[in-house]
């Protein structure tokens, strides 16, 4: 008996622990700025990586990252814990790669001379890459909402859950484009097949 009421005064383990991210969220809110620089150091090099991803420019990586870093800093303040914070993470950063895209499409349309690939956003593979080379500028090549999901699904591991909050759309519509962006992606391999064995 003694036992048993021993074992009943232990304190529960606490489901949000001071590493956790809705506990620094909190903290944050709460006005401790410090925790801010443990969720950029924890989550920027998945920011970095979907930005590359999307872009494939080495170049854009750091101003685009610093952007979704100074948005998540502003808006922090109203995170309502609705969702996993990396799930609004990487929206933001989703929604920055498009607003980056976007400009260059306007500049595009206003430029009276082609601009090259490299001043477009994106790098040409060199005449000898390597295979991460040849999946890179082959991703880089599928329509924005195709290469996003994929990137987000096959890249950075979310579930189709994760990705259609981050996006924004249904979770047919996730299947569907991943779906497709591979099948797109075998497509554009097919030159490769010898170098990709």
């Amino acid at each position: 008996m003694k036992n048993k009421k021993k074992n009943e005064k232990l304190p529960l383990p606490q489901i949000l622990n001071l590493d956790d991210d809705f506990s620094l969220i909190k903290r944050f809110i709460e006005g401790d700025e410090s925790t801010f620089r443990v969720l950029v150091q924890r989550h920027k090099e998945k920011v970095r990586n979907i930005i590359y991803l999307t872009l494939n420019n080495h170049d854009l990586v750091d101003d685009i990252a610093q952007e979704v870093f100074l948005t998540v800093y502003k808006n922090l303040g109203s995170f309502r814990f609705e969702s996993q914070f990396t799930t609004w993470l990487y929206r933001i950063t989703v929604n920055k790669c498009k607003d980056h895209l976007r400009k260059i499409k306007i500049r595009q349309i206003f430029s009276p001379i082609k601009e090259s690939e490299e001043e477009l956003g994106y790098e040409a593979p060199p005449e000898n890459s390597d295979i991460k080379e040849i999946v890179h500028s082959a991703i880089a090549k599928l329509p924005d909402k195709l290469r996003v999901p994929l990137l987000l699904k096959d890249i950075e591991g979310l579930s189709y859950q994760e990705i259609s909050e981050s996006i924004q759309c249904e979770i047919g519509t996730v299947k569907s484009r991943i779906f497709r962006a591979r099948e797109g992606l075998k497509e554009l391999l097919k030159p490769y097949k010898q170098e990709l064995l």
